[in-house]
């Protein structure tokens, strides 16, 4: 994910639910760096949901700069150098799922967002080749990506909630989902996760505040439901005849 709190906004229930079936998850967080706020604040979160230490690849947050002192953007550093550090990761945790954001940003479109889903296509496809960052490890292949992502029918009580405070809205049409996940069995565990991101919670604008301010019944409405899209990452066996450009 691109920031921390992205984790639990939009897979804290499929995290909570795959660490309660017994499955090793892990979260990566493209940027803020270690001894931050929002890195501790990641921490715990990531704790709540049994998704163990999170890993940092530690570039800045588009819009705060003190979010990693010193490093580029994480849209403005070295794709290659990006990459190279996410198919270490691939390599060494072996996942066979893997889930990011979509590929406009999710329903805000932060370019965050929008840079992270393309270094994590690039380098699900890249851990698995041989010839593609030696250095990192023995390749690996994992079985599927998942995007995640927000329908139309579904935005109810989130539009108004974005567009209050100028915000996009960029849903996708209902036959985009591949993927919808009824997460109530672990809601609790999951808005905890939120919670623990207070630098968020306490803002006007962040998704988290926008949510701490809401009834029970209707953040539950909100966050309830997590839907994803699956992208086929794997080469299908076939000819050329008949390719066309």
């Amino acid at each position: 994910m691109a920031h921390p709190d992205d984790e639990s906004l939009v897979a804290g229930g499929v995290l909570a639910q795959h660490a309660a079936a017994g499955a090793r998850t892990t979260v990566v967080t493209a940027t803020w760096a270690q001894g931050t706020q929002r890195a501790g604040e990641l921490a715990e979160a990531a704790r709540l949901l049994g998704a163990g230490e999170p890993r940092l690849l530690g570039w800045a947050d588009h819009r705060v700069p003190a979010s990693a002192p010193g490093r580029p953007r994480l849209c403005d550093a070295p794709l290659d150098v990006v990459v190279g550090q996410l198919v270490r990761i691939l390599r060494e945790v072996r996942p066979e799922i893997v889930v990011t954001h979509d590929s406009h940003g999710g329903l805000t479109g932060h370019p965050d967002h929008v840079h992270t889903h393309r270094v994590t296509l690039l380098a699900v496809q890249a851990a698995a080749l041989r010839h593609a960052y030696p250095d990192a490890g023995a390749p690996w292949q994992p079985r599927a990506l998942y995007c995640a992502t927000h329908p139309d029918s579904a935005v109810g009580d989130l539009g108004p909630l974005l567009t209050g405070v100028s915000k996009a809205v960029l849903s996708v049409p209902d036959e985009h989902i591949t993927a919808t996940v009824d997460v109530r069995p672990w809601l609790t565990q999951k808005w905890s996760a939120v919670l623990a991101h207070a630098s968020q919670v306490g803002r006007e604008r962040p998704l988290p505040g926008l949510l701490s301010r809401l009834s029970p019944d209707a953040r539950e409405r909100i966050i309830a439901t997590e839907y994803f899209t699956r992208l086929d990452i794997r080469p299908t066996p076939g000819t050329l005849h008949g390719l066309t450009p």
